[in-house]
């Protein structure tokens, strides 16, 4: 093995390991070549920045395929359970949203009872003294009204005292349904007269606030009241319906403004009537909610 000068001297290469590199390129002086360093370190430096190019295409690409991927995999849709849904490739996906659109929807208002109760062309259910006043006695509160008498007639004029005769006839009343009702000394009269629609009902209940009523209803036990003593009328209206009470002791004693159970006994008796008017307008509105 020789260690001299002899045979082809090795070249430098910074790429190769192991390679040599040459301090003495050509002088016997011993004193390096430093522009073939200075080149040699100038191509290093180029090498360099084109792998940090390329270096860098790469993992861009790589980033964008995985924004693709999980891109896809958000907008798949697949059952977990089921497995991964067939989806195309990134490149073949349609543009536009992925997220479908649906129709706005909401639920239709609720009828109102009053439009059912406001005119005969929508209040067409069944009426007679028995749908307006059933049973045998009302309980309101803590008070129980035995029911009495009850009518039906065409003639509104025939079952009204003081004015009401010409108020109803005026008004169009097609129809005059009553009940008596009682609680101890006690009697009232509930009239109902009916209308083809709720201004002609309005009508007469603003007419027939002064010296009109309509008349006792005695019968089943109850002797006549309220033919000359004083007693206490109510006039009232709700839709197509105008309504009335006339009551008082059935002793024909004059009812003053201290008898508390004779006006307690006239505002049940109208809130009752008031509620079995308004019951008509929601059955006959749920009823066409459901068809």
């Amino acid at each position: 093995m020789s260690y001299g000068q002899g045979g082809p001297q090795s070249q430098w290469d910074p790429w190769k390991p192991h390679s040599q590199q040459s301090w003495n390129t050509g002088g016997d002086d011993g004193t390096p070549d430093w522009a073939a360093l200075a080149e040699a370190s100038e191509t290093r430096n180029k090498r360099r920045k084109l792998l940090f190019v390329v270096g860098g295409a790469v993992a861009t690409v790589a980033i964008g395929t995985a924004v693709a991927m999980a891109v896809v995999s958000a907008n798949g849709g697949g059952d977990p359970v089921a497995g991964p849904s067939s989806l195309p490739a990134s490149a073949s996906l349609p543009s536009g949203s992925a997220t479908p659109s649906f129709a706005p929807t909401s639920a239709p208002p609720p009828l109102d009872p009053r439009d059912f109760i406001a005119s005969a062309k929508k209040d067409t259910a069944p009426l007679s003294a028995d749908t307006l006043f059933p049973g045998t006695q009302l309980t309101m509160g803590d008070t129980v009204y035995k029911k009495g008498a009850t009518a039906d007639t065409t003639n509104c004029a025939s079952a009204a005292g003081g004015n009401l005769p010409k108020i109803l006839t005026s008004g169009r009343c097609t129809r005059l349904i009553r009940a008596t009702y009682t609680n101890g000394g006690v009697a009232f009269t509930v009239g109902v007269a009916v209308f083809d629609d709720q201004a002609q009902a309005t009508t007469v209940r603003q007419q027939a606030k002064k010296k009109a009523m309509v008349r006792s209803l005695p019968g089943k036990g109850v002797k006549s009241f309220c033919n000359s003593a004083v007693c206490l009328t109510t006039t009232n209206s709700v839709g197509r319906y105008a309504y009335f009470t006339t009551g008082g002791f059935l002793d024909g004693k004059n009812v003053t403004s201290k008898d508390t159970k004779v006006f307690s006994a006239g505002n049940d008796l109208q809130q009752f009537i008031f509620n079995q008017i308004y019951r008509r307008g929601q059955a006959q509105a749920s009823a066409a909610a459901n068809r």
